[in-house]
């Protein structure tokens, strides 16, 4: 059992913090989440949901008590409008967010417009305390406008990534994952993600089993691998036009991905030289023939592996891999997690 120990200011050998039964303790670390008008509430709701509850569940686990939650506005005790139209109240501001020892930024107003200067402000003041600064999806965009990124790893939702990374060029965008951990600073990308960062925390903060019995309350796997490319949909591109020669050489492609694939094949369907395919399918698409042809094999993949059906070896000949090896290669390049952890955590009646 992971154990967490008071602090002792007299410099004595730590000790346990007894945790009462049935109702909650003084909390000992307390948590401020932003909120602001026009919030999607999901992301507002996951903070409160693990840090805002009472939670006899897990006495017995804990060695030190559980968080304590202040939910903070720019303007405490004004109506904040939320998606879905209905509106809630912050009790407290932003000294109060300042103050606490860990802070979430949920989201901002708008990823597009600036941030608000009141909460850069609040934001370095927490940071300067030494406080933890934790951004879910757009939220990243507060501590990077606070300099708190830069230089460092940073992820947001996929649909803000690219913007992220051009206003804010000193901090490093990686897209493709759940979340990043700086030690004090930590980002995850969009929605559901943020579970997996608050997760993250208390794992950090109180160990795994824990973790994991907030997990099954939450009635989520308590870890998933991966990025968020496994929750982008791999799309195919739609062939509408019969005389274009690059549409047609994809659907020839995609009714032959069980096959091996060459470039000369696509070519001759597209009923181009290699050369000039070579040159149209790029600046149509962006990517080569064969690299398309790989993330279409994945993406075919995905329904096999949901699939209790199957072993991974067969699933890869089926979409036209030479190996399972080359298969697990090019699935982990992809969607950044292998076949059978994807397997495991999507698959359906997959033990």
């Amino acid at each position: 059992m992971a154990e967490q120990h008071a602090e002792d200011r007299t410099g004595a050998a730590p000790r346990p913090v007894p945790v009462a039964i049935g109702r909650r303790p003084e909390p000992v670390h307390d948590v401020a989440v932003y909120a602001f008008p026009g919030m999607a509430p999901f992301e507002l709701g996951v903070v409160v949901e693990v840090f805002g509850l009472a939670r006899p569940e897990l006495a017995g686990l804990l060695a030190a008590p559980w968080y304590g939650l202040k939910v903070c506005a720019d303007r405490p005790g004004t109506p904040l409008e939320a998606v879905g139209g209905f509106a809630l109240t912050a009790r407290h501001g932003l000294d109060e967010l300042a103050a606490a020892d860990t802070v979430v930024v949920p989201g901002v107003p708008n990823p597009f417009g600036g941030v608000s200067p009141d909460l850069v402000e609040a934001l370095r003041t927490a940071h300067g305390r030494g406080a933890r600064i934790v951004s879910i999806c757009s939220g990243a965009f507060a501590p990077a406008a606070a300099g708190l990124l830069d230089g460092r790893e940073a992820t947001t939702h996929w649909r803000y990534a690219e913007l992220l990374q051009q206003r804010y060029p000193a901090v490093r965008v990686d897209p493709d994952v759940l979340y990043v951990d700086n030690g004090d600073v930590l980002t995850s990308a969009g929605s559901a993600a943020g579970i997996d960062l608050c997760l993250h925390l208390v794992r950090r903060d109180h160990g795994a089993k824990v973790a994991n019995a907030v997990a099954r309350r939450f009635v989520v796997a308590p870890h998933r691998d991966g990025g968020q490319a496994q929750f982008v949909e791999a799309a195919v591109r739609p062939v509408e036009e019969e005389d274009d020669g690059i549409a047609l050489s994809m659907r020839w492609a995609l009714d032959h991905l069980s096959s091996p694939l060459t470039i000369s094949q696509l070519a001759r369907a597209a009923r181009m030289s290699d050369r000039s395919y070579l040159r149209h399918f790029t600046a149509r698409t962006g990517t080569s023939p064969m690299r398309w042809v790989v993330t279409q094999r994945i993406a075919t993949s995905l329904a096999l592996l949901e699939s209790p059906e199957g072993t991974v070896e067969e699933i890869a000949a089926a979409v036209g891999f030479e190996s399972a090896a080359t298969f697990r290669h090019h699935f982990g390049r992809v969607m950044r997690t292998s076949p059978t952890a994807y397997r495991r955590s999507f698959g359906r009646g997959v033990a």
